[in-house]
């Protein structure tokens, strides 16, 4: 790639970690302290609309590693037996667990954390699924390969590195763009609106949505959805001083190639934001009531994203959410208690207002997170660990399933490689490969968004590595 384009992504990762970090310049400094959010625009392509047949990829990053293996925990006595003696005060009892019922058991059964009888609910309706033992591989991997330190992915265990690899799903390369970016390098043309980026990001500039053309557009959750310079929509003196200022700065050619991307980018923004928001203030109030906190607000306001998607000429969207707080090294059962009960109300809330939009099978709605934690104690918490468990959601999944395969989990067994770090036996590469597939890329594509795929699966036409979707 040309040096121009990799310094120019590099920039924009940096500044979804505050512009600080990036020693920018007092035209920088200056610009975001005006309160205008990084965002991107989509290059100017012809527009065309080959069909009607809207689909979102929604990605929910659980930031700080799930300890999903008291997510998903095995109920049968012998099974529990096990969980319990390696979980010790970790543990959750099992009449404390909700029942699952998958339409594939594999001689086991499993429990849900008690805190998510809304994702039970919907398990059982066919609208979700489980993808048991999950994680960022470069290839298959065994005990002795990990000790041998053969074809692992780098920083293993570190937050910031496995944070990155699942969103770019190239776990041997900390530079690369998003996968998510690269499946909308290949189908953002499909979309008649090219002023605003089909990957729409309520968390910042993020890795997943980064692609060579396509980046991500942050929005807000409150009011419009995208935030303008402040005073933008005022004819007061100062506010109109202040926006000819801006735009003065802004048509200024700039030497350093980090200045004009920047610039470039607040733009876009300043454009298109008022385009957005003008088709946000027209989606009439949803009947389905979201609760108060953060989370739910943002799905919310992806919702009313999508409930606009006609009006912004959007046939193929991409959406980026986090939930923080998994970092539990400490007051675990408490803390993940809490978050899986906020997770547990947003999905069900969101889940209904697409079904009162009629919109429950164009949207499927995806976790990922770090990695799992330990399934020993450390006191009070559980430390940083591999493989974990994923969900999937959404009126085209092929529900009430758990893909993959759960593991033992007594200690010592094939796949732990000590103090209950699980190696994983699903990629994320096959997880991404359905849902590329599903949102429209083809067989032939699947290499350039997911360049590791045929490390674990040959892309074959008419097939899927996993079958999680229809």
């Amino acid at each position: 790639m040309s040096g121009k384009l990799y310094e120019r992504r590099q920039f924009l990762r940096q500044l979804g970690l505050g512009c600080a970090s990036v020693g920018a310049t007092t035209l920088l400094s200056g610009i975001t302290n005006m309160g205008l959010l990084n965002a991107a625009a989509a290059a100017n392509m012809p527009y065309y609309r080959p069909n009607n047949d809207y689909k979102a990829l929604v990605c929910i990053l659980l930031s700080g590693g799930n300890d999903s293996y008291n997510m998903l925990v095995p109920k049968g006595d012998d099974e529990y037996a096990d969980y319990a003696n390696i979980r010790t005060n970790l543990k959750i009892e099992q009449n404390q667990l909700l029942e699952l019922n998958p339409l594939n058991p594999d001689g086991k059964t499993y429990g849900l954390h008690p805190s998510m009888p809304n994702i039970q609910n919907m398990f059982h309706a066919g609208n979700l699924a489980f993808i048991a033992n999950i994680g960022a591989l470069v290839q298959p991997t065994t005990v002795s390969s990990f000790n041998a330190a053969q074809n692992l992915p780098l920083g293993l265990f570190s937050h910031s590195d496995q944070k990155q690899h699942w969103q770019t799903s190239i776990p041997t390369d900390r530079n690369a763009n998003g996968w998510g970016g690269r499946l909308a390098d290949i189908l953002y043309t499909g979309n008649t609106n090219q002023n605003v980026s089909m990957n729409v990001s309520l968390n910042g500039v993020n890795i997943f949505q980064t692609g060579n053309t396509v980046q991500p557009y942050s929005i807000n959750h409150s009011g419009g959805g995208s935030v303008l310079l402040n005073g933008a929509t005022s004819n007061g003196l100062y506010e109109v001083l202040k926006r000819q200022s801006l735009d003065s700065l802004l048509e200024a050619s700039y030497q350093n190639i980090l200045e004009t991307a920047y610039t470039n980018t607040v733009k876009g923004s300043k454009n298109n934001s008022f385009e957005f928001n003008a088709a946000i203030s027209n989606v009439p109030e949803f009947t389905t009531t979201f609760s108060d906190d953060t989370f739910s607000k943002r799905l919310k306001m992806v919702a009313k994203t999508i409930a606009a998607r006609d009006t912004l000429g959007f046939n193929r969207q991409t959406f980026f959410v986090q939930l923080g707080g998994f970092d539990t090294h400490d007051d675990i059962l408490q803390r993940h208690s809490d978050l899986m009960l906020e997770l547990d109300t947003a999905l069900q809330s969101f889940y209904n207002v697409l079904v009162e939009l009629g919109m429950e099978n164009n949207v499927t709605t995806f976790t990922i997170s770090d990695f799992a934690r330990k399934l020993v104690s450390n006191g009070d918490g559980s430390d940083h660990a591999w493989g974990g468990h994923a969900m999937v959601m959404g009126g085209a999944v092929n529900g009430q399933t758990i893909y993959g395969q759960y593991p033992d989990l007594y200690p010592g067994h094939s796949l732990d490689i000590g103090t209950g770090r699980i190696i994983p036996t699903t990629s994320c590469d096959e997880y991404f490969a359905d849902l590329a597939l599903w949102f429209g890329a083809s067989h032939s594509d699947l290499n350039q968004i997911l360049p590791n795929i045929n490390n674990f699966w040959t892309p074959v036409a008419g097939a899927t590595p996993l079958g999680i979707l229809s």
